[in-house]
């Protein structure tokens, strides 16, 4: 009791000063954050992207939600943060590429190649990595559904060059 009475003595006189408190108008900045971190980005969203060269690029935070990118190349591109929601992957190349906190959910990633890929963080509950290759690939705090995590624990092998971490470890096999 004593500590409240000595906040409201140090307190009162602030607030006997006559200033009307004001709100902060945040208005203006409503969408700010979302339209920075999309910011000259192309938005591949259900596009066709089959037999697509994206090797190197910066695609941090785009979407290729729904989009179809069979056999397109992503060797070594930054997909960081990437929502590839209901996409269809087969027989692409993510080697050596960064997905980390990518959206992977209820996409077909069957026979891609994903050796050395960083996959740290990513959500692909409901998609499908059959015959997927992952030598080196790194899935630490991945969120998979348990049949795909058991089968990848069974071709699981290497270790990631970028952070170190042995695929069978990261897939806590």
């Amino acid at each position: 009791m004593l500590r409240i009475s000595w906040l409201l003595s140090l307190l009162m006189p602030l607030l006997l000063m006559g200033t009307p408190a004001q709100a902060l108008d945040t208005s203006a900045g409503v969408g700010l954050q979302d339209r920075a971190l999309f910011e000259e980005k192309v938005d591949y969203t259900l596009t066709n992207q089959s037999n697509g060269d994206f090797q190197g690029q910066n695609l941090a935070n785009t979407s290729f939600a729904g989009a179809v990118g069979r056999g397109a190349n992503f060797q070594g591109a930054n997909l960081h943060g990437a929502i590839l929601t209901q996409g269809a992957f087969a027989e692409a190349d993510f080697r050596d590429a960064d997905l980390s906190d990518a959206l992977m959910d209820r996409a077909d990633f069957v026979d891609t190649d994903l050796r050395n890929a960083v996959l740290t963080g990513i959500i692909a509950s409901g998609s499908s990595f059959s015959n997927a290759q992952i030598e080196g690939a790194d899935f630490t705090d991945a969120l998979l559904d348990r049949d795909d995590q058991r089968r990848l624990c069974r071709e699981a092998e290497g270790i990631n060059p970028s952070t170190g971490v042995a695929t069978f470890d990261s897939l806590g096999c």
